[in-house]
């Protein structure tokens, strides 16, 4: 089947908002008198959400009895701070231009709240050109469930097998999987250590964006 659409998980996928994170991390420890921590220790796990990385900042386990006011701060400044230095991935701003001009559709889907999600993509001028926006707020299960897959091909109007999902993750890749989508995994995003985007399943996987036009042109003719 044709392809219609291409779908893109927003962290570490379509935008690298990984500066935000990390400039909000270190200006905590540094509030507190602490030295700043290596970057890369945040990047590997966020994935993992706002917990993760608190985690890993201040070597804390979540059972902590002060944890759960350092994720709640950490919540609130990234509330304020979600798109200062969040930004396209090298490439990427390319192959939008190319989907567009290909009269294909693309979209958001993330496990991101709306509330953080929403204004990254107004604020970076993607808002007005993206066909939809699927957060968590807007189902019932987040990805691995193909919930949110499922949802975004309804609001699109278009068969699950004539789009294509693009993640950093394994969720992804299953979430789109069992929505019955095509699956793209990507190795630049936010994958920890442990993880081999090989082992995911994904029909295909992918160093850079710009890798995905020739697997976009194939799509496109149908090979």
């Amino acid at each position: 089947m044709r392809l219609r659409a291409v779908l893109f998980d927003m962290d570490g996928t379509l935008l690298d908002t990984a500066p935000d994170f990390v400039a909000i991390c270190q200006a905590m420890l540094a509030d507190r008198g602490l030295p700043p921590v290596d970057e890369q220790r945040i990047r590997d796990v966020i994935s993992g959400g706002a917990r993760a990385m608190v985690s890993a900042t201040f070597e804390l386990d979540p059972a902590a009895v002060e944890f759960e006011a350092l994720r709640l701060e950490f919540l609130e400044r990234y509330q304020s701070n979600c798109a200062v230095h969040s930004c396209l991935f090298d490439g990427m701003a390319e192959l939008l231009a190319d989907i567009e001009k290909g009269n294909l559709l693309w979209g958001v889907v993330t496990n991101k709240p709306v509330r953080f999600a929403e204004p990254i993509m107004q604020q970076l001028g993607l808002a007005e050109r993206s066909a939809l926006l699927i957060c968590p707020d807007h189902v019932t299960n987040s990805k691995p469930d193909p919930e949110p897959l499922i949802l975004a091909c309804k609001t699109l109007n278009l068969d699950p097998a004539s789009v294509l999902f693009v993640g950093d993750d394994l969720r992804d890749i299953e979430s789109g999987r069992d929505a019955g989508t095509r699956t793209a995994a990507v190795r630049y995003g936010y994958i920890h250590p442990e993880d081999n985007p090989n082992n995911w399943g994904a029909d295909v996987v992918v160093d850079h964006p710009l890798e995905l036009r020739k697997v976009i042109d194939s799509a496109l003719c149908g090979c």
